[in-house]
């Protein structure tokens, strides 16, 4: 039996008195081949987040407008809310980067945050088991490891998806939970620090185990591998013949795999840099922010990078804008506190900007048709 959809569907229409059905003269067609412009869905996302959030403050009893004024303040009004800022928009970059190589060619990597914790954990083990190497080889003794936990553990995603074609959606984000795990055998087992009062976390680092500080505050070096990251990233993807291969392979992979390029190939390796990438960003964690590794040593920011991702359009310039921003609403939300609001709310803000985002970008592939 044939069903009508909602834009077949006949309306009454009264004219002298008498019924008669029409057709609703437009209807919705997908086009998946539709342009929008670059920047109005993630502005157009971002306010309706703000309005949707103002909606449940206003059901708090508070000022929206004041809520969002206390969050700015907090994160952008004072040098010390800066910095703040930038030392957790550090870990987003990394991460967002990360899951935005994969996404190029259409490889859904959720689990930035278990590469990120196997990147920690994995730098940590340099202090643990050679507490008495040289000091300068500390550092980039420390990224390398980072990097190569990260990667292997982006690996163990891609071989599934490559040759068993387990889908990375659900093998990724269950290896999230295994590196979880693994953190708390770490700081709960053989790595606590005995002087630690029962605290599940390690040893501090020393001096030559940590990343150095930049003007007194607690913003570090990682700053400026983070810069470096993007400015790698943007050359390989613009002026290399692999980032023409990865935009060919993204933008049509039939195309791509009768012009001899080998997807299987680029998934593996694109999946590695994607984790040694998030990998790298939990080296710096521990180096530059905790000092040591500890449980809960990310509050997400793997989950959270896929905003950072999405918003700047897979751009990594533009990623630099957004990963700031993400990490102003982090700190900004520390500062509602003092006006009866959970530090949670910024999360909610977050899931909210997510939503909205995904949902324009639906809606911009269908066009009203007569």
């Amino acid at each position: 039996m044939n069903q009508r959809t909602s834009a077949e569907q006949p309306v009454v229409n009264m004219k002298n008195g008498h019924k008669r059905l029409e057709r609703w003269p437009f209807k919705f067609e997908y086009d998946p081949h539709k342009k929008t412009s670059s920047w109005l869905i993630p502005l157009v996302s971002i306010i309706l987040a703000l309005l949707i959030c103002a909606l449940f403050i206003a059901l708090n009893g508070l000022n929206p407008f004041t809520v969002y004024l206390k969050m700015f303040q907090g994160a952008f009004g004072s040098a010390f809310g800066i910095s703040e800022t930038l030392v957790k928009s550090i870990p987003l970059l990394l991460c967002g980067l990360g899951v935005a190589i994969a996404y190029r060619i259409s490889i859904w990597n959720i689990g930035a945050e278990g590469q990120f914790t196997l990147g920690a954990i994995a730098a940590t083990a340099i202090t643990i088991y050679f507490p008495n190497l040289p000091g300068p080889i500390y550092i980039p003794l420390m990224m390398i490891s980072g990097i190569a936990g990260g990667a292997v553990w982006g690996l163990f995603t891609a071989i599934p998806r490559t040759y068993f074609q387990v889908n990375e959606l659900i093998s990724s984000l269950m290896l999230n939970y295994i590196a979880l795990l693994l953190l708390d055998f770490f700081v709960f087992g053989p790595w606590r620090d005995p002087k630690g009062f029962n605290f599940p976390g390690t040893p501090m680092f020393s001096p030559a185990q940590m990343l150095a500080l930049i003007g007194g505050t607690r913003l570090h070096l990682g700053l400026m591998f983070a810069v470096a990251a993007v400015l790698i990233f943007a050359f390989i993807m613009a002026k290399t013949r692999w980032g023409y291969e990865m935009r060919l392979l993204g933008a049509n992979p039939k195309a791509a795999q009768y012009a001899g390029i080998g997807i299987n190939k680029h998934i593996l390796l694109v999946m590695m840099l994607s984790g040694g990438l998030s990998g790298l960003a939990g080296m710096i964690e521990v180096s530059g922010v905790a000092h040591r590794l500890m449980y809960g040593i990310s509050p997400g920011y793997g989950y959270t990078a896929i905003i950072v991702a999405w918003l700047a359009k897979l751009n990594p310039w533009t990623m630099m804008v957004t990963s700031i921003f993400i990490g102003g609403l982090i700190v900004g939300g520390y500062g509602v506190q003092t006006i009866g609001l959970p530090s949670s709310f910024s999360l909610m803000l977050q899931g909210a900007i997510l939503f909205c985002l995904i949902g324009g970008e639906m809606l911009s592939k269908y066009r009203l048709k007569k």
